[in-house]
């Protein structure tokens, strides 16, 4: 497949200083590990070749940003094997959760199996250009399997396939978690339809949204002004609601020089949430609450 050539730049390995100190119990519930391959291989029906990014190196970039917490997501070039989201989490010593994808051959013993092992999430890839494809008879059944433990359910979802399935995703009887500002297009501004529902869903109390990817919406033309305006509006529908990521290590990049600093993404966050006991919240208290940290 030609589109697995396509090779990531690696992640910048010096975050610049912070301006603030982040509160203990800081969490980075979006990021990925991919590798090493030699250890656990990337699938070859994969999109994308990214570097290897061991656990390891997440543990040093999150000790320099203040980060004592995370949810590691399972990237899509491992595919549905879990291996080496388990792995990193059992080497955490408590500080991760594991977030799988959501493979349709998931039964309720795997599931309970997985929870013993940390993992508090399943993630779908409804976005467009990785290939996501919504079947909403398919997701009904994946989250039937998953709700029993109270698992969350994550969505990368492209911004019309929110306004589209508003009324399934209100159905979901667990919590819900959009990535990465739901995908809107951040020219567009708060007014636009698409958000204006993703502000009534946060509003309606059992969707999350993560005010990650701040890097995305800028590298589409969006100006940080308006990447604030969106962060202070879901905030200011429910900042109880709200949780922060990094993505690291920014699989998204294909470009030199466009990798973005992960100590300029966590000092957005004086921008986001200008007081501290709502940025608390947000980096603290909203997912130790929804992914069961103690």
């Amino acid at each position: 497949m030609e589109s697995r050539l396509r090779v990531n730049f690696p992640p910048d390995p010096n975050p610049r200083k912070l301006r603030f100190v982040p509160p203990p119990g800081t969490c980075d519930t979006h990021f990925h590990v991919y590798g090493p391959p030699h250890l656990f291989p990337y699938v070859e029906e994969r999109l994308y070749t990214p570097p290897a990014a061991p656990i390891e190196h997440w543990f040093l970039v999150a000790k320099a940003v203040g980060i004592e917490r995370g949810i590691l997501v399972q990237p899509n070039v491992h595919g549905f094997a879990p291996a080496v989201t388990l792995d990193a989490v059992a080497r955490s010593d408590g500080r991760l959760r594991g977030m799988i994808r959501a493979d349709p051959t998931l039964t309720t013993d795997d599931v309970k199996a997985l929870h013993g092992k940390g993992v508090r999430g399943i993630r779908f890839n409804f976005a467009r250009h990785l290939g996501g494809k919504f079947d909403a008879d398919r997701f009904r059944r994946i989250v039937g399997t998953v709700a029993p433990q109270g698992w969350p359910v994550d969505l990368h979802i492209d911004a019309d396939l929110i306004e589209e399935r508003a009324e399934l995703i209100r159905w979901v009887p667990v919590p819900v978690v959009i990535d990465h500002f739901g995908r809107v297009d951040g020219r567009l501004g708060v007014d636009q339809p698409a958000f204006r529902v993703l502000l009534d869903l946060v509003g309606e109390g059992n969707v999350y949204v993560k005010i990650s990817g701040a890097d995305r919406l800028m590298a589409r033309g969006t100006p940080y002004d308006n990447v604030v305006a969106l962060a202070r509006a879901l905030i200011a529908r429910a900042p109880d609601r709200i949780v922060w990521g990094t993505d690291w290590p920014h699989s998204n990049v294909f470009e030199p020089n466009k990798t973005p600093n992960d100590g300029d993404l966590m000092n957005m966050m004086l921008d986001f949430a200008p007081d501290e006991a709502v940025r608390h919240k947000i980096l603290v208290d909203n997912p130790a609450r929804l992914f069961g940290f103690a």
